[in-house]
């Protein structure tokens, strides 16, 4: 284990290293932010001042080290638009968004493995059918035109939940979270479930596909065989075999989750970090953006880590073959 933890380490720092370079280099190349932020009846003199203070009279390659070494410190720059840390900035924001993208992923778990189990053992039924039928909605429908439709009926016709907004907050180490407190569940119960249909159709997906194929297996067959009570072998033989790879698809979508959060909480309204990247661009804040695509990278990483492990604990062939 501590072998294949030190190479997908090393191979973590190249994929930062190179990310960076690139994503800096991306970032570079979407335009000049001294167009927006300079007023156009500031002198020549002026400019050149503002210009020099930001960093942007370097060349790319020496802002590239630049942003390197301080990234080595842990810093990521400072935002032109709110002369304030940009990695404070997205911290500040990244409660929101983690506890919208949790909520989401608990859903689409909770929804989803019920159903996919149900429509893997009784592929047949009319009720299969129509889950499978239905699953296809949560990958053809638009989330921005979801959304709008969730708003119209349980905020607008109804009246039922909150529209936009995080709603009360509670304070817990320095970090305020809207999930424990009523009005908190309130507003983030419409972006969590916009945010998880996706979700929930490709977890009813594959957990039927993996009952399906597992239900085949010989050690299925045994159990059977040997009079262990249908439960038993769903829950002890079949459930836990299909959790390998919807949790390494999971993990892999909670990431995603984070990173295409920018839809959902543009049309909600909601204070995460998705609205602050798209106000950043309005504006060619390059340091919150470079931050904000960074963090992405690193979450990323942290994420596919954290799967291989689970992968390697729920699957005892993988430990054997790191081993080799």
């Amino acid at each position: 284990m501590t072998v294949f933890l030190l190479r997908r380490l090393l191979q973590a720092g190249g994929v930062v290293l190179v990310m960076s370079l690139l994503v800096f280099v991306g970032v570079f190349a979407i335009g000049d932010p001294v167009e927006i932020l300079i007023s156009p009846e500031a002198d020549q003199i002026e400019r050149e001042r503002a210009v020099k203070a930001l960093g942007l009279d370097l060349p790319l390659w020496q802002q590239y080290l630049v942003f390197l070494g301080k990234a080595l410190q842990g810093d990521l720059g400072r935002s032109f638009v709110f002369n304030e840390p940009a990695l404070q900035l997205i911290l500040q924001r990244m409660p929101a968004t983690l506890e919208l993208a949790l909520g989401a992923t608990l859903a689409a778990l909770v929804i989803g493995l019920p159903l996919g189990l149900y429509a893997g053992l009784r592929p047949h039924s009319p009720v299969s059918r129509g889950i499978m039928a239905t699953s296809i909605l949560g990958f053809s429908l638009p989330t921005f035109w979801v959304g709008l439709m969730l708003i119209m009926v349980f905020a607008v016709q109804l009246g039922w939940l909150p529209s936009t907004g995080r709603g009360e907050t509670v304070e817990i180490l320095g970090t305020r979270w809207s999930f424990l407190t009523r009005d908190g569940l309130a507003h983030m119960a419409m972006p969590a479930l916009n945010l998880a249909l996706f979700k929930i159709s490709l977890v009813i997906r594959l957990t039927r596909a993996g009952v399906r194929e597992t239900m085949l297996m010989d050690y299925v067959k045994f159990a059977r065989a040997k009079g262990l009570s249908p439960s038993r072998v769903t829950f002890v033989h079949v459930f836990k075999n299909i959790l390998i790879p919807v949790v390494t698809v999971v993990g892999l979508e909670f990431g995603g989750t984070i990173a295409f959060s920018v839809v959902t909480e543009s049309v909600f309204a909601w204070p995460g970090m998705g609205k602050l990247i798209i106000d950043s661009i309005n504006v060619l804040d390059r340091p919150v953006m470079v931050a904000y695509l960074m963090i992405i990278v690193l979450l990323f990483i942290t994420i596919n880590l954290l799967v291989d492990i689970t992968y390697s604990v729920l699957d005892p062939r993988v430990r054997l073959e790191g081993k080799s």
